[in-house]
């Protein structure tokens, strides 16, 4: 029923003007609000708003504030907020008559989630929805349009904002700037330049530890277990201990989280520790899209020697190629000094370690489950081999020991190659610069043809010998390159040859750690039963 109100001159809704509306009041923290001293402290924005709105329901004498939904730190643009979904939940639950926002900004960017609640949802449970900055109401027809305007903008806004920060990140990134607001374990953000990283001396000396570990001998599991035997805080818990705060989602308490496989691998494959960022791994959908995908390794945004290394190159390297050689854990945890070396001659399939209540020996794992492809099928005794293998590497450190003139040797060879090198390089750019003489020729005569200078058949003769004086010049490059590379081996095997001969006399027993530096491959050829001997060849690592 409507009546005229003499006093104000205007006609108002009866029923209305009696009825006590329900309001609940939503605040939002933007981004350009940043003077809290710290997130626990409610800032001046909300404090602002709080006022705004509180004010605008004592002017009104039907509205009751029954709730507040505040959302600090939060993006506008999606449902990813707690106090909003609470808002949501109770507008659906008829909690609310009024949602009251100081701006439609703060209640979202996103058009779509502006379009699904304030203009269909909202409508649909009867809970009116005003913006005060922006005069926004739904129960006033006439402005749906400048509220779906205002939509665009926002949302137009959240994507110019999203593409900026993507730029700067990405330039931060290219430029070797750390961009994570926590490190890898074993570092720390400096706090002088957030962007840049400083060694954790207590996490650093536990990296170090499973580096040696791994190079021992020991995988994945045992090296956790020797941790967590130790009582060495897990990454997220030793970063726990320090005041730093990480959202770890698990249904344990924090202290109980212990170390695994899985962050000992991610530790020894990670190249922060040699000192170099790969950064850009994972990104979000979208900016209203939160989730978390992987980006192509390819662009991946790798910069080298950004901070200080916790492991060497020659370490780190070592790591990789013996994770790519080693078998499975026996289950002990632990690889045996042979895992990954040893090979059938005959099928060139890995031997396999087996125990029996006596000994342990080799076998062709091409020769078990049914399987007798191989007709190598003898296996050999692993202390047997363990000792033919000692003695082998004793006899060739007695040849090649002397440290003197192996270094003299490794020495004058090493500039002999070095100089034939530098020859080469040197004749590799001349052949370049008579090529792109003849590639710049060629186009020179290109241009002769069309303005007429020379004639058709003249083109096709010089054409022809131009060229193969081209294709003459790319062969040579071919080989160039070739030489060069085979003389860069060599002067690398020799350079490897005195790193390794250079550290030792004499061994009296083998382990994980000398097999893996003299020895690349072991061959195990059939057993000869009337001689009782069998062919083993070394394939060495110089």
């Amino acid at each position: 029923m409507e009546i005229y109100n003499n006093k104000k001159g205007d006609f108002v809704n009866d029923i209305e003007s009696k009825r006590i509306l329900k309001v609940g009041i939503y605040l939002r923290l933007s981004d350009e609000d940043r003077d809290k001293i710290n997130k626990e402290d409610v800032s001046e924005s909300i404090k602002n708003q709080r006022h705004l709105l509180l004010e605008e329901i004592d002017k009104r004498e039907n509205f009751l504030l029954v709730d507040e939904y505040c959302d600090e730190d939060l993006s506008g643009a999606g449902t990813y907020r707690p106090q909003f979904e609470r808002l949501i939940k109770d507008c659906e639950n008829q909690k609310l008559d009024v949602v009251l926002c100081k701006s439609q900004s703060r209640f979202s960017r996103d058009m779509e989630i502006v379009e699904k609640y304030i203009n269909n949802k909202f409508i649909e449970w009867g809970v009116r929805f005003i913006s005060l900055a922006d005069n926004a109401d739904t129960e006033n027809k006439g402005n749906k349009k400048s509220r779906q305007i205002n939509g665009l903008v926002n949302e137009w806004y959240l994507e110019d904002v999203s593409n900026n920060i993507r730029s700067a990140f990405s330039a931060k990134m290219k430029q070797g700037e750390f961009i994570s607001p926590f490190a890898s374990y074993g570092y720390d953000v400096s706090s002088e330049d957030n962007n840049k990283l400083v060694v954790d001396e207590v996490a650093a000396s536990v990296v170090k530890n499973i580096f040696n570990l791994y190079i021992e001998g020991l995988g994945f599991t045992s090296i956790a277990k020797y941790l967590n035997d130790r009582n060495i805080p897990s990454p997220s818990l030793h970063k726990y201990l320090k005041g730093i705060k990480l959202n770890v989602i698990s249904n344990r308490p924090r202290e109980e989280i212990k170390w695994n496989t899985g962050a000992v691998k991610r530790i020894l494959t990670n190249e922060v520790y040699i000192g170099h960022l790969i950064q850009g791994k994972r990104t979000t959908v979208s900016y209203k899209n939160k989730k978390i995908k992987r980006k192509d390794k390819s662009t991946w945004v790798k910069v080298k020697n950004t901070h200080k290394a916790i492991i060497n190159e020659e370490t780190y390297n070592k790591v990789q190629s013996l994770m790519k050689e080693r078998s499975k854990p026996m289950k002990t945890g632990n690889v045996h000094i042979f895992s990954g070396k040893v090979f059938c001659f005959l099928c060139k399939r890995p031997m396999r370690k087996k125990n029996s209540s006596k000994y342990g020996y080799l076998v062709c794992s091409n020769n078990r489950d049914g399987y007798v492809d191989c007709i190598n099928k003898c296996s050999i005794r692993y202390d047997e081999l363990e000792s033919i293998i000692l003695d082998s590497i004793n006899k060739k450190i007695e040849k090649y020991y002397d440290v003197n003139i192996l270094r003299k040797y490794d020495f004058n060879s090493s500039n002999n190659f070095a100089s034939k090198i530098k020859t080469l390089e040197i004749s590799l750019e001349n052949v370049k610069k008579e090529l792109k003489k003849t590639k710049n020729y060629l186009k020179c005569l290109y241009e002769d043809k069309v303005n007429g200078i020379i004639t058709t058949e003249q083109f096709r003769s010089l054409l022809e010998d131009y060229s193969k004086n081209e294709n003459v010049y790319n062969k040579q490059i071919i080989l160039i390159n070739n030489e060069i590379k085979c003389y860069m081996n060599k002067k690398e095997n020799l350079e490897n040859n005195d790193k390794i001969f250079s550290k030792y006399k004499k061994f009296t027993k083998l382990n994980k750690i000398i097999v893996d530096e003299f020895i690349d491959k072991i061959y195990i050829g059939k057993l000869n039963k009337e001689i009782k001997e069998r062919d083993i060849q070394i394939k060495w690592n110089f």
